[in-house]
């Protein structure tokens, strides 16, 4: 009795166990991700300060390795290669002031925040006058799909730069760490396409392509910098010390203020953007759930190619929706569609513009339209025409190939075959009857002097029904010379 009295004594709580359970559990847990994410342990903070000041002046072989890179990723942009530009973002030099200016605002060193800006300002100007000459003087200047890709900021930019810059940052952090050139993929990635797009928008005079690269370019370095910035914080780097103490409180608030205004227009700048993506990406859902469905009982169609779809920023978004044909949309349809945007949270106060067949109020618009139409139509016409005139002639080319003689392997059948061949000729003749033109495979054979005539006559014969049935051609005919 007194044994199993001790034996319940010592059986544990079976409420209290899941609990103790649950938190070893879950320190567990927090013990491994804590190893697992921890970067501080392993970060070399003088070594890393140290390389990224070595990396930020311009000059020498620097200057002249970003110039190849920068002609490099020019010529793939020009010719539409991706491959070529990521060759050209492997041996750029880009990172070096851009990572400059973020640590300077992270440890509150105005020198090098001066150094960095300055060569900042070299390492665009060069980037941009490489460009410039490249595509100014270089005869193939095709807009290609990758320099245009270049001129509009999207959230994908923007998610690249920052999270590129948070990786490169913390890679140069890393003790032991491997050839810095390496990292620079992750900026050039941001940064070499939008300089090369400035270069060629000026170089053909489009101010407008300029502009929107070199704003693309701007904010992709405004959140490369705020994430070195955000980095160095998490990482504790050591804030510069001034013996002057006025002096270091002077410079810490003007370091966090140039900091705040860093991160007040790269949020700004990432909303507006991620306003304008989401109001495009919505504005495609609208127009392909409810507009391309529709269907015409005639002839209506519906042109995707001409519609368009504006955001513009800080005025009403206009989707304007192109249609071709005599048959009009009816307005019940129209209001239809105009109701169902509304559903969508972005395109809510959007307006829906429907062109078609004149009844729209802007006349010139439509004439256009029509006008482009046409041009279209008629260009279709001539592609079909050559394809037809194409695929004649591959029709001529291969009956002339079924109808070629092969003149050396049959003469050398011919003068095994039948003794007494002296010369044997081959051509073909046009013949007509005035209705249509043939040709004609003609053999000319010439026998040996001592070849009588009725072995000639009996040889003949038997040679001619030889050559059609080899040649698989009936029209072929054999005349004698001799």
């Amino acid at each position: 009795m007194e044994e199993n009295i001790e034996k319940e004594n010592v059986t544990p709580n079976s409420e209290e166990t899941p609990e103790k359970d649950f938190e070893g559990v879950w320190g567990s847990l927090k013990a491994f991700f804590s190893e697992l994410l921890d970067i501080r342990k392993n970060t070399d903070r003088e070594t890393t300060i140290h390389d990224i000041k070595q990396d930020i002046p311009f000059k020498g072989h620097t200057s002249w390795i970003l110039v190849c890179s920068i002609f490099i990723a020019s010529i793939g942009l020009n010719a539409n290669s991706t491959a070529v530009v990521i060759g050209a973002m492997l041996i750029s030099p880009l990172m070096g002031p851009i990572l400059g200016m973020g640590m300077s605002l992270a440890i509150n060193d105005v020198d090098t925040l001066r150094r960095s800006i300055k060569n900042f300002c070299v390492m665009v100007g060069l980037s941009i006058l490489t460009a410039f000459l490249f595509f100014r003087f270089f005869p193939l200047r095709d807009e290609s799909s990758e320099l245009l890709a270049r001129t509009a900021p999207d959230i994908r930019d923007v998610l690249i730069a920052f999270f590129g810059g948070l990786a490169l940052v913390i890679a140069r952090a890393k003790k032991g760490t491997v050839a810095s050139v390496i990292f620079g993929v992750a900026i050039a990635t941001a940064l070499m396409p939008p300089l090369c797009t400035v270069g060629f928008g000026l170089a053909i005079s489009n101010f407008k392509y300029a502009a929107g690269a070199m704003y693309l370019f701007t904010i992709n370095t405004i959140f490369i910098g705020l994430a070195t910035f955000l980095v160095l914080k998490l990482l504790r780097f050591p804030m510069v010390k001034y013996a002057n103490s006025r002096k270091r409180r002077f410079i810490g608030r003007v370091a966090s203020v140039l900091a705040i205004a860093v991160m007040i227009p790269a949020g700004y700048t990432f909303y507006k953007v991620w306003q304008e993506s989401r109001f495009n990406n919505q504005a495609r859902q609208f127009i392909n759930d409810n507009v391309k469905p529709y269907e015409f009982t005639r002839d209506g169609r519906y042109l995707d190619n001409l519609s368009e779809i504006r955001y513009n920023d800080g005025k009403e978004p206009v989707i304007e929706l192109v249609f071709m044909g005599e048959e009009l949309v009816p307005d019940n349809v129209i209001g239809t569609w105009k109701a169902q945007a509304k559903s969508f949270s972005a395109l809510s106060n959007t307006d829906i513009k429907v062109i078609q067949g004149g009844k729209d109020d802007s006349e010139e618009k439509f004439k256009y339209v029509s006008e482009l139409y046409e041009s279209k139509k008629k260009e279709l016409i001539t592609r079909e025409e050559r394809i037809r005139i194409l695929e004649e002639e591959v029709a001529r080319l291969n009956k002339i190939a079924s109808t070629q003689i092969p003149f050396d392997e049959i003469t050398e059948e011919m003068h095994i075959n039948y003794e007494g061949l002296a010369e044997i000729s081959f051509t073909n003749e046009l013949k007509t009857n005035f209705t249509r033109v043939d040709t004609i495979p003609v053999f000319s054979v010439k026998w040996e002097d001592s070849v009588l005539p009725a072995d000639k006559t009996k040889e003949f014969v038997k040679m001619n029904e030889w050559l059609k049935l080899k040649l698989k051609n009936p029209k072929i005919q054999i005349k004698q010379l001799n």
